[in-house]
C-alpha cells in the first residue's frame, strides 16, 4: 500500500465529515448564503497568503534544486493560481483584494497557519509535506464529489466555476505530483517516522474541519477594512 493510501485511510472519517458538511453541500446545491461565501473567502485569501510562506520553508529545506524548484511552485500556485478564483468572487462580492488583506483572522484561521508554519520551522521537508497536504488534496476530493454529485444542475450555480476548478485537470495533475512526491520521499520511514507523519497529516485534515466549521458560523470578528 502506498504511503499516501495509508495516509487517506487515517483521515478517512475526517474527510468524510467535509462532503456532509453545510457548507460544502449548501455549495454544491448552489444555496450557500452570499455572506458566508464572503467570509470564506476573505478568511481564506489571507490563509493561502500564510501557507505559500509554508511552502518557502520547504524552498529552504529542500536537498535538491529539484525539490527547490517543486516548493516555489506550489508557493506561486497558492498565491497566484489558487487566488484568482478568491480575487474573482470577492470582486463580484465587493471585496477587493487589498481590502481583504486589511481583515482580522479569525481564531481557526490563525491556528491553522500557525500551526503549519511551525512544522515547517521544527521539521523538515516530510514533516511540511504532511502539515500542507490535507488542503489541496481534501479541496481536490470535495471538487469532484460535488461535480460528480451536482454536475447535472451547475448552469444556474452561482459557485460554478469554484467547484469546477477544485475537479478540474490542471488541478488533477498538480495534486497527482503532489501524491507521487510524498510517496517517494516517503517510501523508507521507520514505524516512528510513519506515526509522527500521519499524526501531522490527521491534525492538519482536523484544522480543514474547523475552517469549514469557522466559515458557517457566524464572523467572531469583523473585517476593519
Amino acid at each position: 500500500m502506498k504511503f499516501t493510501d495509508c495516509l487517506f485511510e487515517e483521515a478517512k472519517d475526517i474527510w468524510e465529515s467535509y462532503l456532509n458538511h453545510p457548507f460544502v453541500r449548501e455549495i454544491g446545491e448552489g444555496t450557500l448564503p452570499k455572506d458566508k461565501f464572503k467570509r470564506y473567502l476573505i478568511q481564506d485569501y489571507l490563509y493561502l497568503k500564510e501557507f505559500a510562506k509554508v511552502f518557502a520553508m520547504g524552498v529552504i529545506k529542500a536537498d535538491t534544486v529539484k525539490e527547490m524548484k517543486f516548493f516555489n511552485k506550489a508557493a506561486k500556485g497558492s498565491m497566484e493560481d489558487e487566488t484568482a478564483i478568491h480575487v474573482e468572487y470577492m470582486k463580484k462580492l465587493g471585496v477587493p483584494p487589498v481590502e481583504a488583506e486589511k481583515c482580522k483572522y479569525e481564531l481557526v484561521s490563525s491556528s491553522y497557519t500557525s500551526y503549519m508554519q511551525a512544522v515547517s520551522l521544527t521539521g523538515g521537508v516530510k514533516e511540511i509535506v504532511m502539515a500542507t497536504l490535507p488542503c489541496n488534496w481534501s479541496y481536490n476530493y470535495i471538487g469532484h464529489y460535488l461535480y460528480e454529485t451536482y454536475k447535472d444542475n451547475l448552469d444556474n450555480n452561482y459557485y460554478k466555476e469554484w467547484i469546477e476548478m477544485y475537479a478540474d485537470q490542471e488541478f488533477d495533475d498538480v495534486l497527482i505530483a503532489w501524491l507521487e512526491y510524498t510517496n517517494e520521499l516517503c517510501k523508507d520511514l521507520t514505524e516512528d517516522e510513519e506515526n509522527k507523519l500521519k499524526e501531522i497529516f490527521v491534525k492538519s485534515s482536523l484544522y480543514e474541519l474547523d475552517f469549514w466549521n469557522m466559515a458557517y458560523e457566524e464572523a467572531k470578528k469583523k473585517c476593519q477594512a
